[in-house]
Formats: C-alpha cells, sequence, structure tokens
C-alpha cells in the first residue's frame, strides 16, 4: 500500500499548529492542514506490510495499541496516495462513521502501532483521517445515507455522545426509525459539552446533526430520561431502547472539608460551562471567575490538558498541574518496546501553552492535595504533598508539604461509573465499577429490549472506543429487532 518506497523518500510532517502565543488568544481551532501534494506524500509512507497492525486494536501489557474501530487504514492511506479521495472516503466510512470526530481528538491508537514507529516516524494516520472526511465535506461528496426500505421498527436512544450518535446512525441507515433523547440543549454529550472548542469545533457536530437528521434520525433535547421524562413509557413506545449516558460521575478527592469550599470545581462541569457560555456569545461571564486567578487542576488526563489551555484563554494569572503518577520517561524504555502503547512524556498543546505563557512546564509529578485552606468559605491556597505507591497503597510524605496560591482547583480525577437514576429508573443492575450490567459478550440487560453502549457500559473511555460500543451495540439490536442482522 502507498508508495513502495515512500517510508524511505518522505520524512513524516504533521499538521500544522498556529503558535501558542498566537491561538490562546481565541477558542478556535488551531491545526493547519498540509497542502494536497503533502499530503499525498504523507500517505504515501504506509508500507505495504504484511500484518497492519495499525487496525489490529491488540491489548500488549495491559494497554490497547492499534484502532478499535479497525479501519482500513492501509486502504484508504493508498487511495490518498493516488488521488482517489472518493474511494478513500468509502473505506473509510466502511468502519468510522465519525472521522471528523476521531481525526480531531483521538490519540490515534493506529499510529503506536503503525510498523514505521518500530524504527522510525509513524504514518500520519490521524492526520490523513482528517484530510478524507474534510476533503469530502468540502467537495460535497459526504451525503447522507437515506434508507431505501423501511423497516417499521421504532428505537430509542438515550444520550447523544459518540456512543448513541455511532449507534443511531447504523440503526438508521438499516431503516428503523430512531429517535435520540439528550438531557441538554445541544447533542453530542461530552464531544459538545467537555472537549474544548479549540479541540473541536462545535460548528463540525452541528454539521454531522443536519446530515443525520436529514437520513432520518429525530433529535429530542432537553429530554432527561429517569427525572422528567418517564423510562417506562419511553419502553412501552419503541421497540428496544439504548442506554448510551455515558460515565459522568466524577470521582472526588478525598480531603476533608473540600465540598464545603467555594472556587472548587469538577473539571468537566467547567469545560461545560466555558463552552455554553461561548456558544451564548458571553464568555466575558468566565472571564470574571477565572481572570488574574491563581488556577490548580488536578488530574494529569486529557480533560486536565483541556482545562489548562481553557484557564490560559480566560486570562488565569497562573495554572499549576498536579499528577499522583511519577513523571514518564522522555523516551521509550526497553521494557517498553514497539508496538506496546509508548509510556512516555506527552507534553500536550495546553502544556504547550502554559510553557509559552509562564516559561515553565506547569505540571507536578506524585504529588496530590493534602489539605484546602479557605477565606471566608472560598479558597485561597492548597497544602500539597509528595506521593508514592506501595503495593498499590497511596503514601503521603508528609515531610514534603508545600502551599500553592489557589483561587480555583478543578479536579479532573477521572470517573467512578454513569449517573444512578437512569439505571434505577430502567430497572436495570450496576457493577462494582458504577456502569450498567449486561449479559456476558453482549449488550443486552437484564430487562427485555433495553440495552446499554459506551462509557456507560464500558466505563470512561475514548471516543474511538465509544464510537465501537455503539456500532457493535446497533447491530446486536438490529439482529433484536429483525433476527438477523447484515
Amino acid at each position: 500500500m502507498g508508495q513502495a518506497d515512500g517510508f524511505l523518500l518522505y520524512e513524516r510532517r504533521n499538521n500544522g499548529d498556529v503558535l501558542p502565543a498566537e491561538r490562546i488568544t481565541g477558542f478556535g481551532e488551531f491545526h493547519t492542514p498540509l497542502s494536497e501534494e503533502a499530503r499525498r506524500c504523507q500517505a504515501a509512507r504506509c508500507m505495504n506490510c504484511g500484518v497492519p497492525f495499525c487496525q489490529s486494536a491488540m491489548e500488549l501489557s495491559g494497554m490497547i495499541t492499534g484502532c478499535p474501530l479497525h479501519n482500513l487504514i492501509p486502504e484508504w492511506n493508498d487511495a490518498i496516495y493516488r488521488g482517489q479521495d472518493e474511494h478513500a472516503l468509502s473505506r473509510l466510512l466502511k468502519t468510522n462513521p465519525f472521522p471528523e470526530f476521531t481525526g480531531r481528538v483521538c490519540p490515534a491508537l493506529c499510529e503506536k502501532a503503525c510498523i514505521n514507529g518500530c524504527d522510525g516516524e509513524a504514518v500520519t494516520v490521524h492526520d490523513n483521517e482528517l484530510y478524507i472526511i474534510e476533503t469530502a465535506y468540502k467537495n460535497g461528496t459526504m451525503k447522507a445515507r437515506v434508507p431505501e426500505r423501511k423497516s417499521g421498527k421504532r428505537v430509542a436512544v438515550i444520550g447523544s455522545g459518540p456512543s448513541g450518535l455511532a449507534a443511531a446512525e447504523v440503526l438508521i441507515t438499516r431503516g428503523h426509525a430512531v429517535t435520540v433523547y439528550e438531557r441538554e440543549d445541544q447533542i453530542g454529550g461530552l464531544l459538545m459539552y467537555g472537549i474544548p472548542n479549540m479541540k473541536l469545533d462545535k460548528q463540525v457536530i452541528q454539521r454531522r446533526r443536519r446530515l443525520m437528521e436529514e437520513e432520518g434520525v429525530i433529535f429530542k433535547t432537553g429530554h432527561d430520561v429517569g427525572r422528567d421524562t418517564d423510562f417506562d413509557r419511553l419502553r412501552n413506545d419503541f421497540d428496544a431502547v439504548i442506554m448510551c449516558c455515558g460515565a459522568k460521575q466524577a470521582r472526588r478527592l478525598d480531603v476533608p472539608g473540600i465540598e464545603d469550599v467555594k472556587g472548587v470545581r469538577f473539571a468537566v462541569d467547567f469545560l461545560s460551562e466555558v463552552t455554553k457560555h461561548l456558544l451564548a456569545d458571553s464568555l466575558q461571564v468566565m472571564e470574571k471567575q477565572v481572570k488574574n486567578k491563581h488556577v490548580v487542576v488536578v488530574g494529569g488526563g486529557d480533560t486536565g490538558n483541556d482545562c489548562i489551555g481553557t484557564v490560559i484563554r480566560l486570562g488565569a494569572k497562573s495554572v499549576k498541574a498536579i499528577e499522583m503518577m511519577p513523571k514518564p520517561p522522555v523516551e521509550r524504555r526497553e521494557d517498553n518496546p514497539w508496538p506496546q502503547w509508548p509510556k512516555i512524556l506527552k507534553t500536550d498543546y495546553g502544556h504547550e501553552e502554559a510553557i509559552e505563557k509562564f516559561g515553565t512546564d506547569p505540571r507536578i509529578f506524585e504529588t496530590t492535595v493534602d489539605e484546602v485552606i479557605s477565606d471566608k468559605g472560598r479558597i485561597k491556597k492548597i497544602k500539597i504533598v509528595k506521593v508514592s505507591f506501595d503495593k498499590g497503597k497511596l503514601k503521603k510524605k508528609k515531610d514534603s508539604i508545600k502551599e500553592l496560591p489557589c483561587d480555583l482547583l478543578l479536579i479532573a480525577a477521572g470517573f467512578t461509573g454513569a449517573e444512578g437514576y437512569l439505571p434505577d429508573a430502567a430497572g436495570v443492575a450496576t457493577t462494582a465499577r458504577g456502569t450498567v450490567s449486561t449479559k456476558d459478550l453482549s449488550f443486552a440487560t437484564e430487562k427485555e429490549g433495553v440495552f446499554a453502549a459506551g462509557d456507560m457500559r464500558r466505563g470512561q473511555s475514548l471516543v474511538v472506543w465509544a464510537i465501537s460500543e455503539g456500532k457493535r451495540c446497533a447491530e446486536e439490536v438490529d439482529a433484536y429487532l429483525m433476527g438477523y442482522s447484515n
């Protein structure tokens, strides 16, 4: 696939980035695409390898490498190289219904498994994918897939995040009538109100919504099933129900009195509020909360990084990010060989922007919050302490306690499972991890005609996994309704 000696002739070139000093002045996307000629050279680097690990989704040493959607990566790289953009689109959509999302926010598990990465630089799979879908939208070749025949079956999907959207897309193209219920005022779940605009412009979600509505999907926003919308009535009105409400129960910090102090926020709640004000053209409300304030972010994942980039754009006076885990090595260790997931230090866009703005990397490793210090009920400082792990148990080094100024503490420490009110209303069991319990190797719950998918079933994970879950669940629902699925 690709040019036979392309990987020898061309060096890897990523899409460009607007410089940090410029991009932090707004919330627009900041990646700049390569020219068409340069993109075809990047696709030419895809080797004719015997086993394309990029599409494998292998579990190695407890971590996944390779694409969970099993994208046909060598095929569409070859098509890009040969100038066959429409064919590339058809092969991409064969496995991935939403490449405009994954092409922006996926951490590219495919690239970690690329054979070029064994002793060089992986193929730019992530950027190539985005090129295919955005070229298709630009040229008008990305069109609604309206089913020719209707099945007469009706399916309700609760939740419009990536898993819910994927399930709806598969089912509508199979001829079923699909209605998606969303408690927020906009569809997208964490794509809309969790991932900042500079990573995923919300017009991209709205563009996809228009396409799905043209296919026949009905979206009902402002419907909180299990609270203001009765689940049993929904189940009676539809032939099947799929719950795709994510795992949004935020993990709390074990710090005495922290919940009684103003200025302590869960990260996703904060990011959601920022996006809502951005869309409403009232961002000054959030600027008042952040401008000239000392901000501390707890958690070293993608959400923590998004918080860093967001508060910088809102005018924070300083930002620090504390992480319990040790600082990863800059390069792979011998016990972490390719094609395992590379356990190396990742300096993401928010970290780059903090270095540009404040002159230092904001991250403080092997550290957690020990105490919150408030004044008149509002946070002013925090005490941080170095930590280590002994046989899996967290140990604090009490002689290492330091104070940090802190006017806003954002908790991005992960999630503990799904919110409980919908499973309760549906009468389905949950697991010890707080996810909806389903039958072995199935998306079906113990309640007839009720299914679960995405983070709500799997636990908090990546967008690409949510899409995979939604697709597979839809195939099971299709077979449930029709007796077979193609």
